[in-house]
């Protein structure tokens, strides 16, 4: 969510009588940050501002949420959707963490461009049911044509707001957030709106980027394993992390008991 991933995004504090530029998710930013800001002044979106502290980003010793604005999906699936991605993010190992079975249901929360939905809509099968969520409406618009257009018709793409994914008390199975849990505001509230969309025995898996990678955001907006199986546990999840082989990123899988 290499260029590195956007969801659930804050209001900037304001810089003289500017006002803040409108919050939203995205997903799966890789490109390096100077060359993220490069484009945005170019007009693909706001510049990153400074976020507030003290929601659950301040607490671990980075600088908070970031702060984009992803809002021509075309232009951003040239980078997400790129296929060198493949190389470092290696889905098809992310899926398998997540020990899906045929017939269960999937959120994608920060969905993007869909990167993820077909390697997910595989392994549901035509029994289950993916649903790819974003804040952002041009990209959910972008992840409904590209379901019609691969034939993805266990994917399922929704809006959703910033504060809450927007699931139904014990809906998913499981739940993939990939390089955005460092731009949530709120975590810990967050997390617990997960467990409660999450199926006794449901599995929430989030990678994010090591504070050692050479892709992702600045170190400073960067958050440790250690910290965020801290948040999930305030939420009542059993976390850990996970043995992979992603070069850039950490995988950590939360239990609903």
């Amino acid at each position: 969510m290499r260029p590195y991933h956007c969801l659930l995004l804050l209001p900037v504090i304001a810089c003289a009588s500017k006002p803040p530029p409108k919050p939203v998710y995205s997903t799966a930013e890789t490109m390096p940050h100077d060359e993220l800001v490069a484009r945005q002044t170019q007009g693909h979106g706001a510049l990153p501002g400074k976020p507030h502290h003290g929601h659950g980003g301040g607490h671990h010793g980075h600088g908070g949420p970031l702060v984009h604005r992803f809002e021509k999906a075309e232009d951003w699936a040239k980078e997400f959707d790129d296929p060198a991605r493949d190389a470092w993010q290696k889905p098809a190992e992310v899926v398998a963490a997540m020990r899906i079975t045929p017939g269960l249901v999937v959120a994608d929360i920060g969905a993007g461009t869909g990167y993820f939905e077909p390697h997910l809509s595989r392994a549901v099968g035509p029994s289950g049911k993916v649903l790819a969520l974003d804040v952002e409406a041009d990209m959910v618009r972008y992840l409904r044509e590209r379901a019609v257009k691969e034939k993805l018709d266990n994917v399922e793409a929704r809006q959703v707001g910033l504060s809450d994914p927007g699931l139904g008390q014990a809906t998913v199975d499981r739940v993939l957030i990939v390089d955005t849990w460092h731009h949530i505001d709120g975590r810990k509230d967050y997390a617990a709106k997960l467990k409660d969309g999450l199926k006794p025995g449901g599995l929430l898996v989030i990678v994010d980027f090591t504070m050692e990678a050479t892709k992702g955001p600045p170190k400073e907006h960067r958050i440790t394993p250690e910290a965020m199986i801290a948040e999930l546990e305030a939420a009542g999840l059993k976390a850990e992390t996970i043995q992979e082989t992603l070069p850039d990123q950490y995988i950590v899988i939360a239990k609903k008991p």
